[in-house]
Parts: C-alpha cells; sequence; structure tokens
C-alpha cells in the first residue's frame, strides 16, 4: 500500500516537473534521461486524469454510464496513440531522425499528459453544466469545445517539442516537420473515428444504458445535428 502511494506520488511530481519546466523536461527526453519512469509515470497520470473526465461526462445518464466513459476516455487517447505511433516513428527514422523509440514515444506521452491535465482543469465547469442543464446536445457539444481546446494545444505542444527533439539531426528535419503536420492531421481523424467507434460517452439521458452503438453515420454528420437541434428550438 505505501509502495503504491510512493508510486504515484513520484508519478504525479513527473507530471509537475514538466507542467513547471517544459523546456528542461523536454531537454531529457532530448538527452535519454529517465525515459521509461517518465513513460509510466506519465501513462498512469494521464489515464487516471482521463479516467476522471470520463466519469463526469458520463454522469449525465447515470452512474453506468459513467463507469463505463471512465474507462474508455483513457482507452481513446491510448489506442489512437498506439495506432498512429509507429507510422510517425518510421517515417521520422527513414527521413534520418537518430531518436529512439522511447523518446519518440515519451514526446508523444507528454502531449496526450497535457490534454489531460487540461481536461482535468475543466472538470468543474464540465461538472457545472453537468448539473445545472438537462440539455443533452448542448451538453454534447459543451464538450466536443473542451476536446477541440485541448487537443489543439496538446498538439501545438507536440509540434514544438517534436521540433526540440530534432534539432541535433539536421539531415531531413524539414520533410519530418512536413511529415508531422500531416501526421497531426491523420492523428485528429484517427481519434475522432475512434471517438465515435467507441461512443457512447455521455449517453442520452431519455435512453437506456449502451456499452457501444452500432455504427451509423459519422461524428462531423453527428455534430451538425446536434447544432440543428439546439438552433432549431429557438
Amino acid at each position: 500500500m505505501i509502495q503504491r502511494q510512493f508510486q504515484a506520488t513520484r508519478s504525479f511530481n513527473v507530471l509537475i516537473g514538466l507542467l513547471r519546466d517544459r523546456s528542461a523536461f523536454l531537454e531529457e527526453i532530448r538527452a535519454g534521461i529517465k525515459l521509461e519512469s517518465k513513460n509510466t509515470a506519465l501513462l498512469l497520470c494521464s489515464s487516471i486524469f482521463f479516467a476522471i473526465y470520463g466519469a463526469i461526462i458520463g454522469s449525465f445518464n447515470g452512474w453506468m454510464q459513467a463507469l463505463s466513459s471512465a474507462v474508455k476516455l483513457p482507452a481513446l487517447y491510448l489506442i489512437t496513440l498506439i495506432i498512429c505511433f509507429p507510422t510517425l516513428y518510421f517515417f521520422n527514422i527513414l527521413f534520418g531522425s537518430k531518436k529512439t523509440f522511447g523518446q519518440h514515444f515519451a514526446m508523444l506521452l507528454t502531449s496526450v499528459s497535457v490534454i489531460s491535465v487540461l481536461l482535468f482543469s475543466f472538470a468543474p465547469i464540465t461538472l457545472f453544466f453537468l448539473i445545472s442543464t438537462r440539455s443533452y446536445q448542448f451538453y454534447k457539444l459543451l464538450n466536443v469545445v473542451v476536446f477541440a481546446i485541448t487537443g489543439f494545444i496538446g498538439i501545438k505542444f507536440l509540434y514544438q517539442g517534436m521540433g526540440m527533439l530534432s534539432k541535433e539531426d539536421e539531415e531531413g528535419q524539414t520533410t519530418r516537420m512536413s511529415i508531422l503536420r500531416f501526421w497531426l492531421i491523420l492523428y485528429a481523424f484517427v481519434g475522432t473515428q475512434l471517438a465515435w467507434t467507441l461512443r457512447p460517452f455521455f449517453g442520452s439521458p431519455d435512453s437506456p444504458f449502451e456499452l457501444f452503438r452500432q455504427m451509423q453515420g459519422n461524428f462531423y454528420l453527428d455534430i451538425l445535428r446536434a447544432f440543428g437541434e439546439i438552433f432549431g428550438n429557438y
């Protein structure tokens, strides 16, 4: 028990180190310092923050949806990372990167961890609207905006970090940064499609609990439909 508490505290301290001094943290990744412990700590902390936020948004449909979303939201970000990571890593290696598998993975985990912290920071606002409104479409769109904002900041952080990671490998650096921009778009599309596959995360309060829904439509049509329902009431 004490050992687990110590591990949790140490992991949280690693995350705080990232937030307080990003440049120093990224420099350690570039130098390959304690990559395994960093990866473990960031994975643990981000999963906890994602689970908390997932439980909050799932509470809109009761405790079963809250429990389901607490599992599915961390899984969404981790699976998206696993799916997209090989493309970035091998293309970078092909075009001159000398950085290791662990360094690349640590850099991506820093981005995911930043997103998880930002989502956690939005948790009181999301909880307020959970309590104060019963409009399913409004609540869903509110969280889509939150996910978009946090995702954009996380992607920006990753772009800057990968640029720093590539400083020493001048050969092919321009090509790698171009590949990274394409990869970030790919990452966003994979993430939204996977989110659509794993839905529901919120769950309509008028519908029974569902672990997964049938594959129909797509994420973008659903958002347009939500806008239509909200503004159609005015």
